[in-house]
């Protein structure tokens, strides 16, 4: 495990639970949550997804499996500092995600999907949608202000992930 930036938020935890293979922890005071999944194929080639959590303990876990020629699944896990944290709900908070509802998005299909969780300001937030390619992906949905908000939001989360990823593991996260 390693340190990322000079400090870590720190919060008591009070029990965990175990829903839909994600583990939630809900802590005693200001507890802040980040879950991100995303899986493309699935078949008798491999299992492609991309997966990364933050905590308000400021621990950051990061996985991502390509499955390309054979490749080995990337796990890294640190910790961030607390104005790394502040940063995140930053970003979450300028994108006003939590005012949207995944009910009008296309539902996850055999292409793949991504699920994004948030637990801010004692609020949970749940989205689910199928893999989203590209922009006109959004254009076709039926709700496409609040599903472009989901996209350009996941890509600012990925940007800032694979950032600390690469900057601190001297990697290349993708």
């Amino acid at each position: 495990m390693a340190v990322l930036g000079c400090g870590i938020a720190l919060a008591k935890f009070i029990y965990v639970v175990y829903i839909m293979n994600v583990v939630i922890v809900f802590i005693s005071f200001k507890y802040f949550l980040i879950f991100f999944y995303s899986v493309g194929h699935k078949g008798k080639f491999g299992h492609e997804f991309l997966e990364f959590e933050f905590n308000s303990k400021g621990r950051l876990r990061y996985a991502n499996n390509s499955n390309y020629k054979n490749d080995k699944i990337i796990r890294k896990e640190a910790y961030v500092s607390k104005s790394v944290l502040n940063e995140l709900k930053r970003i979450i908070e300028e994108s006003e995600i939590c005012k949207e509802s995944d009910k009008l998005w296309p539902e996850p299909d055999k292409v793949g999907k991504q699920e994004l969780e948030i637990v801010l300001d004692g609020k949970e937030y749940f989205f689910m949608t199928s893999k989203i390619g590209s922009l006109s992906d959004v254009k076709q949905c039926e709700d496409p202000e609040g599903l472009r908000v989901f996209y350009y939001l996941i890509q600012d989360l990925k940007c800032f992930i694979f950032s600390l990823i690469c900057l601190h593991f001297r990697i290349k996260p993708v």
